[in-house]
């Protein structure tokens, strides 16, 4: 692995993001944001002619103005004096979202890259960036600075998007991080539950380690993909420790 390539992964962490609904039963929505619901339900594809309750169940924690993030899995490379890599995954989960969103808030404001930063998600120009600065917005948190936006050009934000890096300037389609991950034969993050799940498991089954172990799985996956979209071998299983 080349120096450079080293001293730029020193810089990266990997993130992922489960979220849930606002709250486990429609009827428990404020009234106002019911209305609101309904009316951006009316612009979704409902194939499944699902009722307004389960269909808010399904959909709404898609969307930052509905939904809340329950957990943030981060990763970062560690290298030894031989710069052989090992990943170190922490998670950062609870029910209350500020919590969870100023212990995010710090640590990468405390990382030693400083302005160096940058942030690695699958899909996060779309989802997982987006999604944590509106809900920090929401929570009255300041943005930190990598995650400001206002008054940059696109080449000084530092993120970086597998889904993106995959596309090569082709937009047609989604590529799932799984279909990736499976093309590249790393092992799958898809064995307790799937994104479409967590809901129900947040609110119905109430086990809270499930997803942590999922969204863990996902940040391991994420890092294992981009290793190797730099032409990288995987980090070995046992350089990978996951803090739940």
């Amino acid at each position: 692995m080349e120096e450079s390539f080293v001293k730029h992964l020193k810089n990266v962490l990997f993130i992922d993001i489960e979220t849930v609904s606002q709250v486990p039963d429609f009827e428990l929505l404020d009234e106002r944001l019911q209305k609101l619901w309904l009316k951006k339900a009316s612009f979704l594809h409902n194939d499944d002619e699902l009722p307004n309750a389960d269909f808010y169940l399904k959909k709404a924690a898609i969307y930052a103005e509905f939904g809340k993030i329950i957990c943030i899995g981060i990763g970062g490379i560690i290298f030894d004096d031989e710069n052989k890599p090992s990943l170190r995954v922490k998670m950062i989960s609870g029910d209350n979202e500020v919590d969870v969103l100023q212990e995010f808030k710090k640590i990468i404001e405390k990382h030693k890259a400083g302005s160096n930063l940058m942030l690695c998600a699958h899909n996060g120009k779309e989802f997982d960036f987006a999604y944590i600065c509106r809900r920090m917005l929401v929570n009255g948190i300041g943005l930190p600075r990598v995650l400001q936006f206002a008054g940059k050009k696109p080449w000084e934000i530092n993120h970086l998007d597998t889904l993106d890096l995959w596309k090569f300037g082709d937009y047609k389609h989604y590529t799932g991080l799984d279909l990736l991950a499976a093309i590249f034969n790393i092992p799958s993050s898809k064995t307790d539950i799937s994104g479409d799940q967590v809901n129900a498991v947040y609110y119905i089954e109430n086990d809270k380690a499930k997803i942590e172990r999922y969204c863990a799985a996902d940040v391991v996956v994420l890092t294992q993909l981009y290793m190797k979209m730099n032409n990288c071998a995987l980090i070995e299983e046992e350089n990978i420790e996951v803090r739940l």
